[in-house]
């Protein structure tokens, strides 16, 4: 029971880590100690430990001679993952036309509902809702693939560009035309049209993709 233990609180403090690190709470470049976290988390430094090991696998945290270095996501590296994702994603939402099932469609219908609801409210009160409602939406498009290897692999790269994504819902006008974008992804998945839900999902990337580019960050 205490192993068991250990490894829950480890699966959280990392969860929470990564989180902060790709949402950009702690900056590239930081330096991090394990006695500052245990320190702000409020817990030993066995989980943090487990949960930094995990991190440098992801390659977002690099132990160095002065100790643990934030790597986080660069510029460059949001770049690469869009044209990663323009490569595959397309493909996914093409057999999501084919298998997605009713169950699916509904709860996808309900995000965006959602995502809708938090547009309406005032000018940057939920900035963080909408990142989440877009985060929703695509996981349940890669999930509708049916495909175990689109799924892992679009959601990991979908979550890694966190901090880039929520600096361009911040923007009013670009979170509007998101939410449209998805609804035409959503219209063509219920019609179950693979060759209009491939063309929208590629027309929403490559519109995301230009809008984080335009930033400043």
């Amino acid at each position: 029971m205490r192993e068991h233990k250990t490894i829950s609180i480890a699966d959280q403090i990392f969860e929470q880590l990564e989180r902060d690190i790709l949402t950009g709470k702690y900056q590239r470049g930081e330096v991090l100690s394990e006695l500052r976290l245990s320190s702000e988390l409020g817990v030993s430094r066995t989980p943090i430990r487990e949960a930094v090991r995990r991190l440098e696998q992801e390659n977002i945290l690099k132990e160095t001679g002065r100790g643990m270095v934030v790597v986080g996501i660069s510029r460059e590296d949001m770049m690469d993952m869009y044209e990663i994702r323009l490569h595959i994603e397309g493909l996914a939402a093409r057999r999501a036309a084919a298998n997605i099932s009713d169950n699916q469609l509904k709860q996808m219908e309900e995000t965006l509902d959602l995502q809708g609801f938090y547009i309406d409210r005032p000018e940057g009160d939920s900035a963080e809702q909408i990142r989440d409602m877009d985060s929703r939406f695509h996981e349940l498009l890669y999930e509708s693939s049916g495909s175990r290897a689109f799924h892992e692999t679009l959601s990991a790269l979908h979550k890694k560009i966190m901090k880039y994504r929520s600096a361009s819902v911040s923007k009013h006008s670009r979170a509007i035309r998101s939410l449209e974008e998805h609804r035409a992804i959503y219209l063509a998945l219920k019609a179950h049209d693979g060759d209009e839900a491939e063309k929208a999902t590629l027309q929403h990337l490559i519109n995301a993709r230009d809008s984080m580019t335009e930033m400043e960050m």
